[in-house]
């Protein structure tokens, strides 16, 4: 090999290795800029403008499979309502103790019967709408929680709705006791 080979070879292998060195830190970067900012943005996505109680019902699920909501009809969404024993006041403080103990959930809104919270997934950023809404009469709690983006969820929503479940029906227990 010639010299000159050899020293385009090294300025080449210099220039990759500064090149990969750029695009690693540049990553960390946004990485570390998306993980620890207070409000991510990269894949937020625009709250929706559909939320909130109407005629008794939260909003109906998209047609894709990134949202459960306890009202639906549709197999795919299906998902049961919370229920307690207790007075309705103290199952709504309940689920807000409940939602205050997730460190990536953001209340938005709150009545005597309704709370809607965002949940923002670690580093990447990507935000669910959740909602509740109490039924005083069937002492339920319906909810539904759904990505803002995307096609589906991988089965986030329904995790994160059984994982308030569980912890919501273990304070309704304690509180009876």
């Amino acid at each position: 090999m010639s010299t000159v080979e050899t020293k385009q070879n090294s300025v080449f292998q210099r220039v990759l290795f500064t090149f990969i060195a750029l695009l690693v830190v540049t990553i960390c970067a946004l990485g570390t800029k998306i993980a620890f900012s207070g409000e991510p943005q990269l894949f937020a996505g625009t709250r929706p403008d559909n939320l909130g109680v109407r005629a008794g019902q939260l909003a109906p699920c998209p047609s894709t499979p990134k949202c459960v909501n306890s009202q639906s009809q549709h197999t795919v969404h299906q998902i049961p309502p919370l229920t307690y024993n207790s007075t309705d006041q103290a199952a709504m403080v309940n689920l807000k103790t409940v939602l205050q103990s997730f460190r990536r959930a953001k209340a938005i809104a709150q009545s005597d019967n309704y709370i809607y919270s965002e949940f923002t997934i670690p580093v990447v950023g990507f935000v669910d709408d959740v909602e509740f809404l109490l039924d005083q009469d069937a002492k339920v709690i319906h909810v539904r929680s759904a990505s803002r983006l995307g096609e589906g969820d991988l089965g986030v929503n329904r995790r994160r709705i059984e994982n308030i479940r569980a912890k919501f029906s273990e304070l309704d227990a304690l509180k009876l006791s």
